[in-house]
């Protein structure tokens, strides 16, 4: 009737807004909850397949390469090669059984990182690193570090070795020489001789610092 007061219509408005707002935070809260559970299990997966890949590495090489003088970290997954194999004494330029050692031990060294598309992302650098004994001199032994990594990555390069993703390995590789700073200074030690493999991985500087 005219001069009745009218229902206020306003509070019952507002609560609609209020409840609609209120199942879209519901909403939002329940997306980020599943999004996070998501990343969750996706860092666990990484970590799970990083955690594994110096085993992978180690079980890879006994299978394929038992028996030479190769060792692997089992914390690392660092590979070292004894000098022996692929070089003579003092020598830069490898020798035929180093060349038939790298086209077995490349070709399964790469099946490892490219069977895993996480691994394959995350690995940004496999550094060849060539060291030396503490014999001679510093600058001698740096240089004949550096030119034996530099054969190696020279001979992967070429058309000797042949196994698949051969181009993503091979933009993936850095030759660096360490000389005899890794050597053991009190004595000539045959073991400071090598070629190591090293993982290099995306936020980190490498795989052992």
């Amino acid at each position: 009737m005219i001069g009745e007061p009218q229902p206020d219509i306003r509070d019952g408005d507002e609560s609609g807004i209020w409840l609609s707002i209120g199942d879209l935070m519901s909403g939002l809260l329940l997306f980020f909850a599943l999004l996070f559970v998501t990343v969750m299990v996706k860092l666990r997966d990484y970590q799970q397949a990083f955690e594994q890949l110096p085993i992978v590495v180690l079980n890879a090489m006994e299978r394929e390469l038992g028996g030479q003088d190769i060792e692997v970290d089992e914390r690392t997954g660092d590979v070292s090669i004894g000098d022996r194999i692929l070089f003579d004494y003092n020598s830069a330029t490898l020798k035929p059984e180093g060349q038939a050692f790298l086209q077995q031990f490349i070709p399964t060294y790469s099946q490892v990182i490219f069977s895993n598309p996480d691994l394959e992302h995350e690995i940004v650098r496999i550094i060849i690193e060539g060291h030396t004994s503490a014999s001679g001199t510093a600058a001698g032994n740096l240089n004949l570090s550096l030119q034996r990594s530099q054969a190696v990555f020279n001979y992967i390069a070429s058309d000797a070795v042949q196994f698949p993703h051969k181009e993503a390995f091979q933009q993936k590789l850095l030759p660096a020489g360490r000389g005899s700073l890794d050597a053991n200074p009190e004595r000539d030690d045959p073991g400071d001789r090598r070629v190591v493999f090293r993982f290099q991985l995306r936020y980190s500087k490498s795989w052992s610092e």
